[in-house]
């Protein structure tokens, strides 16, 4: 199992994380958190860094669902989903989404299988939204 579903896409960092926002919304997600990486790390430790967000990833009723079956999972809510600049080619944005089948697997809880099912091709179709639906950066 690998640990996340990704794609990669060539755009502005900017634009990669508003796509982002809004292939998860169309996906039933809210945005709960937002880190961005290179600015925390840059204030806190004086580090420089290429372009790196973390969104907190949320779809209600299915984390509803998944605290139901097993009230711990909250230590792993919400879904990470992190838009990060690739740092040899300034126009490609890698996305990448956690793999929820890991909650499965971390927890040993059968019973959120199916949760975990319905949130990976969830986010799956929200990562495939964004390999589909590229921007052209140049004029016509």
């Amino acid at each position: 199992m690998t640990i996340a579903l990704s794609t990669t896409v060539h755009t502005s960092f900017d634009d990669a994380v508003q796509r982002t926002r809004e292939a998860l919304a169309q996906n039933g997600f809210g945005v709960l958190t937002e880190i961005d990486v290179k600015a925390t790390l840059k204030d806190k430790l004086g580090a420089d860094m290429e372009n790196y967000m973390i969104l907190g990833a949320c779809n209600p009723p299915l984390a509803h669902q998944a605290v139901t079956v097993d009230p711990q999972i909250g230590l792993l809510l919400p879904c990470n989903v992190v838009v990060r600049a690739d740092p040899t080619d300034q126009n490609t944005v890698i996305v990448e989404a956690m793999n929820p089948r890991l909650l499965v697997e971390v927890t040993g809880e059968a019973g959120l299988e199916p949760v975990a099912d319905e949130v990976a091709a969830k986010l799956q179709a929200a990562i495939d939204s964004l390999a589909t639906s590229q921007v052209c950066t140049s004029a016509p």
